[in-house]
């Protein structure tokens, strides 16, 4: 994978970036009445349970395009999949795996592309995953 393909990724994640903001606004507004203290002061306790809904939500977002095709609706526009080493289509606890690697190594995770081969991030290393380029459909 060249580096052009790295600039790829890049432009693809900050399209997803775009696009979760809409799916957490709207999936935080969904429950923000729900939660006791949501307007106002709340209690630690709330707010963990609150960010942990939302890195879920996110998550949710990712794993379930991921196992549907190996694409978010980014990475479809960016023409890159995700899939395992074997260029297999992802399990749901691949999917899984690799969304948490990749929130646990979010900088250095990016960083290491630059120096890896094949242009990969950590985390799709640590996943048993790879992206690859998708020719454009005709």
């Amino acid at each position: 994978m060249q580096l052009a393909s790295l600039w790829r990724r890049l432009a693809s994640m900050f399209y997803d970036a775009l696009l979760l903001m809409a799916w957490l606004f709207v999936a935080g507004f969904m429950v923000v009445g729900l939660i006791p203290g949501a307007v106002g002061e709340r209690s630690a306790l709330v707010q963990m349970g609150f960010q942990t809904y939302l890195v879920m939500v996110a998550g949710g977002y990712f794993v379930l395009f991921w196992v549907r095709g190996g694409q978010t609706l980014a990475m479809k526009t960016w023409h890159i999949r995700v899939v395992t080493r074997e260029g297999a289509a992802l399990s749901w606890r691949r999917a899984w795996l690799r969304y948490f690697w990749a929130l646990a190594t979010l900088g250095l995770g990016i960083a290491w592309a630059l120096v890896d081969r094949e242009r990969q991030f950590l985390h799709d290393h640590l996943a048993g995953t790879r992206v690859v380029k998708v020719e454009p459909r005709s």
